[in-house]
């Protein structure tokens, strides 16, 4: 409903809540589009926790901290949106206050399943707090790096938040199960009207939003729950996390630039211009640039999944997971080299070009 309402009433609030610079590196689209789908994410999170709430005295208590802990980094976002003069490194200051505050309120990460590490974590309330920060600001921000076309970051993470429900509900951990059957079922509710045609944008708000919630729901599942490998937080949040190393990595060392100079060089980016968007004529993509933008989520999805289920079935076993996990990022490099070099795989082409090829 909150989505429909941000659609319906664009001619009024549009001259500061649309994405209007349609020039920068990594826009992929060609109207003004309102950015503040983050508001409808948040409002059908609550709107479902408010109705479970009563229900169970833990989640009573647990969903506030959390919306209480992601108030910061959602607001740092929002007014992004709006603004557009909130810049990445306050952002990413505004993800570790929230980081702080879920540990403070919560607790934060206490093992890793490395003797040594744990005993640290345990026994240092200081070093778990940095590392709680640090982890759990940078998987907020890594959310935002892969929200870039319709349907991406919003099925991404409801993936990952069915998966993060999967588990809980394995182990019978109810408040975790129910926050986050909540947070799909929002995300699922803003693709209405975001996949496939983008009448609104997830936002940095959204991004931030989601990217908190999930990483805190993985470190909470893993501290409430001895029985979860602590390999599984990272796993199941292990696609943004990837993209955004890779992303350093690419930009340090391979392009001699700074890491947070946007560029058009994300794996969903390459995949939209050499096996999506090449299969229109110029001037018919030109005509569909919406539906041309989402054919390129389904791509990511399944690569997504390829970590995602693996994960979600051995959540108690570390060797599968750090399996999942390598598997993920083989075939994600294997993908992106194949892509920025222009040996892009035939199997991979939508089937109008494949024929044309033959």
């Amino acid at each position: 409903m909150v989505g429909g309402l941000i659609v319906a009433s664009e001619r009024w609030h549009g001259r500061y809540t649309d994405d209007t610079d349609l020039h920068k590196p990594q826009a992929m689209h060609t109207r003004a589009t309102p950015r503040v789908g983050g508001l409808a994410v948040i409002a059908g999170s609550l709107a479902g926790l408010l109705v479970l709430g009563p229900h169970n005295m833990t989640l009573t208590w647990l969903w506030p901290a959390l919306f209480v802990a992601a108030l910061p980094v959602f607001v740092s976002g929002l007014l992004e949106d709006i603004t557009k003069d909130v810049g990445p490194s306050k952002r990413l200051l505004a993800a570790f206050v929230s980081a702080g505050i879920a540990w403070w309120l919560l607790g934060g990460v206490s093992r890793v399943g490395l003797s040594w590490a744990d005993a640290l974590l345990s026994n240092w309330p200081v070093i778990s707090l940095v590392f709680t920060i640090v982890a759990v600001g940078g998987c907020t921000h890594a959310m935002n790096i892969i929200d870039g076309m319709n349907g991406l970051a919003g099925m991404i993470a409801t993936l990952m938040a069915v998966s993060l429900a999967l588990v809980a509900l394995q182990v019978q951990d109810t408040p975790i199960f129910l926050i986050a059957t909540a947070l799909a079922s929002a995300a699922l509710g803003f693709l209405v009207w975001n996949f496939p045609f983008g009448r609104v944008f997830l936002g940095d708000g959204g991004a931030y939003f989601l990217g908190f919630m999930l990483a805190e729901l993985a470190v909470q599942l893993v501290v409430r729950n001895p029985g979860v490998s602590p390999f599984y937080a990272l796993a199941v949040l292990f696609y943004p996390v990837f993209e955004t190393l890779f992303s350093i990595w690419r930009r340090k060392f391979k392009r001699g630039v700074p890491v947070d100079q946007p560029d058009a060089l994300h794996l969903h980016q390459l995949v939209f211009r050499r096996l999506v968007r090449v299969t229109f004529s110029r001037d018919r993509r030109h005509a569909v640039p919406a539906l041309c933008n989402a054919m390129t989520s389904p791509y990511l999805w399944v690569l997504a999944l390829i970590g995602l289920v693996p994960a979600t079935l051995w959540w108690d076993n570390a060797w599968a997971l750090c399996a999942s996990m390598l598997c993920f990022a083989a075939v994600y490099i294997w993908l992106y080299v194949r892509l920025v070099t222009w040996r892009r795989p035939r199997w991979l082409l939508l089937p109008s070009l494949g024929r044309r090829h033959h």
